[in-house]
């Protein structure tokens, strides 16, 4: 199977159906979507029930872990090649998987690479953030792969390779970028200028209250922080993730002051 869209769903229901009609539309039908219920409570697996879909739809109910979590256990379940992570209210265009199939059968060298990435959109067509400087390019280094992923971009990745580099777990959140560069350090990846997913911020999402969800997981915080000050990153960014490690560090130990306190 060529591709495999993983969606990481926590009570998503209301959402939901609105990826299962952008995958209907389709005109690419070598893929499956799997579902990772990371312990929702609102009813998505009666939902997923009832639709009556022409491609494959694999659904798993796990105890809630964050969407990490859910993220590493769909990427052990797939069957594609290559694995296309869709949020529980993603949009994308009905020739998403086509072009995504086309551009990489562009790469003259893919073993090098690791993932294909295009441009977002907003409802009204226009770009989120700066195009790229041609209709294709490729980043062979870390600091140029830095530099195209400075905002908010959608790709698909070789399902080997993500299960080369999983999310840590053990805690409720991991800053994606903590993989990515994990990845980007000994992999090659190509952006292209295309739009095929449409972006709407989630006021209720992840980035609506990171920095608390940081503070809460300091191992992966800090881990994330001090690879990015030791990687081999433009300065100014090596720098502010050496003050980001130490501000976080310094939260870290205050929390574990007053829980000991509150323990004793």
């Amino acid at each position: 199977m060529r591709f495999s869209v993983v969606t990481p769903a926590y009570n998503g229901a209301h959402t939901l159906g609105q990826v299962y009609e952008c995958l209907c539309a389709q005109s690419f039908h070598d893929f499956e979507w799997v579902i990772v219920d990371d312990g929702s409570t609102d009813g998505t697996k009666d939902l997923v029930s009832s639709w009556k879909p022409t491609f494959p739809i694999r659904y798993f109910w796990k105890p809630n872990g964050g969407q990490h979590s859910a993220e590493n256990f769909g990427v052990s379940v797939a069957n594609g090649e290559f694995v296309l992570f869709c949020d529980s209210d993603d949009r994308c265009t009905a020739n998403a998987l086509e072009r995504f199939d086309y551009h990489w059968r562009q790469i003259p060298n893919p073993s090098r690479f690791a993932n294909l990435s295009c441009l977002c959109c907003k409802p009204d067509g226009s770009i989120v953030g700066q195009p790229y400087p041609a209709g294709h390019v490729d980043a062979f280094t870390f600091a140029d792969q830095l530099r195209y992923r400075n905002c908010e971009r959608w790709g698909i990745n070789r399902t080997d390779v993500l299960r080369e580099f999983p999310f840590p777990e053990g805690e409720r959140f991991v800053p994606a970028s903590l993989v990515w560069n994990r990845i980007s350090r000994k992999y090659a990846a190509r952006f292209f200028n295309e739009a095929l997913r449409i972006y709407e911020p989630n006021p209720n999402g992840i980035s609506s209250n990171v920095t608390e969800l940081r503070a809460s997981s300091p191992k992966s915080t800090l881990t994330y922080y001090r690879e990015l000050a030791l990687s081999p990153a433009p300065i100014s960014l090596r720098l502010r993730a050496a003050t980001n490690f130490c501000r976080f560090a310094t939260i870290a130990a205050v929390r574990r002051y007053h829980s000991r306190l509150r323990s004793t």
